[in-house]
């Protein structure tokens, strides 16, 4: 069992990370260890484990055989490999929380602000002749970034759209605006916001909605 379990670790966090086996208590398992890995100065608990009660088997009507359990702190596997401070994180609805990660890589966790967010949407039509495909996405987070500055917190494409008389094209971006150290006024936003469209105006020509 411990074999699996220390290759588990292993796994997770590479062959040379340093761990240690801690006697302890569980109700259900006799005797019972839990597994600690030495991580940025101190040892932190990952998992606990241990040999099942007979009297479980017993009852579970499981006669002459051993088997044993194990538990793993799942959260604290996410706050070490994403890098993630605060276990409370993890029940936040924020969407600066919730948008950093993705299903197919671990990234880092940035730090957000704990003041509150100012949402605008940006739509505009395309240019006569632009697809949507051609528009350049990176060019216009550059422009937002260019201009927001560190204020912007999100950019995200929410709709795509083409008339069907016109054949003209429409894009609708929505832009999540966080100060890091007092909280912003609608206002100001609105000023940002308001120079952000119309720096794609003159950058691309395109017509604001």
């Amino acid at each position: 069992m411990k074999k699996v379990l220390v290759g588990l670790v292993q796994k997770l966090f590479g062959a040379d990370i340093k761990y240690r086996w801690v006697d302890a208590y569980f109700p259900f398992t006799q005797p019972s260890w839990e597994l600690e890995i030495y991580f940025k100065g101190s040892w932190l608990e990952i998992l606990g484990c241990g040999i099942t009660r007979n009297e479980i088997l017993d009852r579970a009507g499981v006669q002459n055989s051993i088997a044993y359990a194990f538990g793993v702190g799942l959260e604290r596997l996410a706050m070490i490999l994403f890098d993630i401070p605060d276990i409370r994180l993890f029940w936040s609805t924020d969407s600066g929380f919730l948008n950093q990660f993705r299903d197919d890589r671990i990234v880092k966790y940035k730090p957000i602000s704990s003041y509150p967010q100012c949402t605008n949407d940006l739509s505009f039509w395309l240019p006569e002749g632009m697809s949507v495909e051609q528009f350049a996405l990176n060019d216009f987070y550059d422009i937002v970034r260019n201009v927001g500055g560190d204020i912007v917190e999100q950019v995200t494409l929410i709709d795509r759209f083409t008339h069907p008389k016109t054949g003209k094209s429409s894009l609708c971006f929505r832009i999540v605006y966080r100060h890091m150290e007092r909280t912003l006024t609608q206002a100001e936003v609105n000023i940002v916001h308001a120079k952000i469209g119309s720096e794609l105006v003159e950058t691309y020509r395109v017509s604001i909605r």
